[in-house]
């Protein structure tokens, strides 16, 4: 077999792997879509995304409250994960010592391949015992003025969900910043900073677009996460009520109810994957209008 044969063939290969995942994706949407789209205009798309109530028995399908659940558990995931993962990466690129790199990346590649199901035995086992003390203790409810709150709530799975979105955060921004070239932080360094404020102020903003793709990717880990959020977000339907409170996500509605879902009930569970679907897509388009700036990622 010639060269040139060979190259025919492989070129083939991969045309065809590339053609598969092009129709997974197509056929992914075409069924979201089809069956989402025409259950979201027969409930009406007003009442069905602004509803605040989910009665599927009496045929009443809001997920007003499950958005929110989802936002509300995404944006305290990316204030617990973006600073810790942000300045781990930051200290294992520019502060770390070759020998401690050589623990700290296998830890957070192993953190990477935890199972979610783990992650929620963690919380259940460790987080939601610790929030229900922490909530029940006299300086929460006198200082803050809690007065009540549960262990399976908002504030737990944000926490849980940021430890989750870690690995993502640093590998992705640790990446971003070794890719920054040496005369940045070199001409810092000539100009008389030190080498603290030449890492911060001159090798970080050359790699923040990289940073800001990493926030995004962990706000698509987060927003998506089921597993975990299952068993420590406590799961009522109602609208958030507080911090240490529970509530719902999208993913988790989907998920618990989806079993013995059927008719209208199983039709308005796929609409509500036609959101969470929407919502990953404008996640993704961020990400490629972050990446289409200037960077060194």
């Amino acid at each position: 077999m010639t060269s040139r044969l060979k190259e025919g063939v492989m070129q083939g290969v991969f045309t065809l792997c590339a053609c598969v995942s092009i129709l997974a994706v197509a056929l992914i949407c075409i069924f979201l879509f089809a069956n989402g789209v025409p259950t979201l205009f027969k409930i009406g798309p007003l009442k069905f995304l602004l509803g605040t109530t989910w009665k599927p028995g009496n045929d009443i399908f809001g997920i007003l409250p499950m958005i929110l659940g989802s936002i509300y558990v995404t944006a305290g995931a990316i204030l617990v994960g973006v600073p810790i993962g942000l300045l781990t990466a930051i200290y294992m690129s520019k502060f770390a010592s070759p020998r401690i790199n050589k623990v700290m990346l296998p830890a957070v590649q192993l953190l990477a391949g935890i199972p979610s199901v783990v992650y929620g035995f963690f919380g259940m086992i460790v987080l939601v015992p610790a929030v229900q003390a922490m909530v029940k203790s006299p300086f929460f409810k006198t200082v803050l003025h809690v007065k009540s709150g549960k262990g399976m709530s908002l504030f737990t799975a944000a926490v849980l969900l940021g430890i989750m979105i870690l690995p993502t955060i640093i590998t992705v921004s640790k990446t971003s910043l070794d890719a920054v070239p040496d005369s940045y932080y070199e001409g810092s360094l000539a100009l008389g900073a030190t080498h603290e404020r030449s890492v911060f102020y001159a090798v970080l903003p050359a790699a923040k677009s990289g940073v800001l793709s990493a926030v995004i990717l962990g706000i698509g880990r987060a927003i998506g996460e089921t597993m975990a959020v299952v068993m420590v977000a406590g799961n009522q339907t109602w609208m958030p009520k507080g911090l240490f409170q529970g509530l719902r996500t999208m993913t988790s509605n989907i998920v618990i109810e989806m079993g013995y879902a059927a008719d209208l009930h199983r039709e308005a569970l796929i609409a509500t994957g036609v959101v969470l679907f929407v919502f990953i897509l404008l996640i993704n388009l961020c990400f490629s209008l972050v990446k289409g700036g200037k960077d060194y990622a």
